[in-house]
């Protein structure tokens, strides 16, 4: 609690700005602007972190979303740090409803990416060389966090509710569930897991998400674990199953080599008898 009151979380926004549903959230106004209850906040965190790290420890994906210019840094940073997929230039509008197309706008990035890895792109002439390298350098800064997300992110995290408006309204749509830091002014009717606390200040963002990284890395690395234990696992008792069928196959060939000597000797016993 202490790092989040250095932070200053608690700051709201002024008094005439602020959002009537958000007063569940707020302690009391103090110079004419607004200041949230920290142990409602601590408690909301702590049940943000909880429930994203159920999200992921089962294999879901989390998908990070906040492009003003304070956010943008640290939450690039911690989403690459926990493997986490991002958007913290421009929300494409789109991105979840209209996927397939930003799935085309991807595709193109990465056959641009080969283009001048392989060298191919340097043979071409100067002035379409260099239009192709400016076609990646916007495709990659707005495309490069989601290039690995084939599919509907399983949770949306965002800053800044109101300056991501389309964003979280793409994700209500699809009944994707969203976290968000919701500040005084903003409101909290479509989140469903609300972190209530200033979403302006950077370090107040910073420590928020780096608590929500840090938990998302260890669900990560604990899904990882538990992956391979069960991929041994299946190893493991498919070597049992094979070990097990060719004892059976032997089992079976020694018991036909017997049947045989027994049905060899049975006429030369018989032939003796006779004599």
């Amino acid at each position: 609690m202490q790092n989040l009151l250095d932070a200053g979380i608690h700051y709201g926004h002024q008094t005439k700005r602020w959002n009537p549903k958000m007063k569940p959230y707020i302690y009391g106004a103090r110079n004419g602007i607004y200041i949230f209850d920290l142990r409602t906040t601590m408690t909301h965190l702590e049940k943000a972190c909880q429930y994203l790290y159920e999200v992921v420890v089962t294999g879901g994906e989390v998908l990070m979303v906040g492009t003003k210019r304070q956010a943008q840094e640290c939450l690039r940073q911690a989403a690459i740090d926990s493997g986490t997929h991002y958007m913290c230039e421009r929300w494409l509008g789109g991105t979840l409803t209209n996927h397939k197309t930003i799935r085309k706008s991807i595709d193109r990035m990465e056959k641009l990416q080969d283009m001048e890895t392989s060298g191919e792109m340097a043979t071409l002439p100067k002035k379409e060389a260099s239009s192709m390298r400016r076609e990646l350098h916007k495709l990659g800064r707005n495309l490069s966090g989601i290039a690995s997300m084939h599919k509907m992110p399983d949770v949306m995290f965002v800053i800044d509710v109101e300056r991501e408006e389309i964003a979280v309204r793409e994700a209500n749509r699809l009944n994707v569930p969203v976290v968000a830091v919701v500040d005084s002014n903003c409101n909290p009717d479509n989140i469903q897991h609300i972190i209530p606390g200033n979403d302006d200040a950077l370090r107040a963002i910073k420590v928020i998400v780096d608590v929500l990284s840090t938990t998302m890395k260890a669900a990560k690395q604990e899904f990882t674990k538990k992956k391979a234990d069960e991929e041994a696992e299946e190893v493991r008792i498919a070597a049992e199953e094979a070990a097990a069928a060719e004892a059976e196959d032997a089992d079976e060939d020694a018991s036909e080599k017997k049947d045989d000597k027994t049905a060899v000797a049975e006429p030369e016993a018989q032939s003796a008898d006779a004599e």
